[in-house]
């Protein structure tokens, strides 16, 4: 488990790297299902995710074994009361989001 400084340090990137640069999601159909389940638009998606905050964080950093070699953060945030289960991780130039999809478990929060 991440330190409060450390997941400080990934969100303060993540701004910059997203302000500067894009997020590009990874739509997977469980994604796809979560945006119309929700009735929100793909594009409302990056607004979520520069919104999320220190409470907000799961897990992390992970091992990434599935897009490049940086590691992985959870995230969770509620999104018109279903709890939304985000996988970010963060390249030289952009953000991915490997997953934003309603939860499948129960999320850990421990800063909250």
């Amino acid at each position: 488990m991440a330190t409060k400084d450390e997941v400080s340090q990934f969100l303060k990137e993540l701004k910059s790297v997203s302000a500067a640069g894009e997020i590009f999601f990874i739509d997977r159909q469980v994604n796809t299902q979560t945006l119309a389940e929700l009735e929100i638009k793909a594009l409302e998606r990056k607004a979520y995710i520069e919104k999320l905050v220190l409470e907000d964080y799961s897990e992390g950093p992970l091992d990434n074994d599935q897009y490049g070699i940086e590691p992985m953060w959870v995230f969770g945030k509620k999104v018109k009361e279903k709890e939304v289960y985000i996988k970010i991780t963060i390249t030289a130039l952009n953000v991915i989001c490997i997953s934003f999809h309603t939860s499948q478990y129960p999320m850990n929060y421990p800063f909250k």
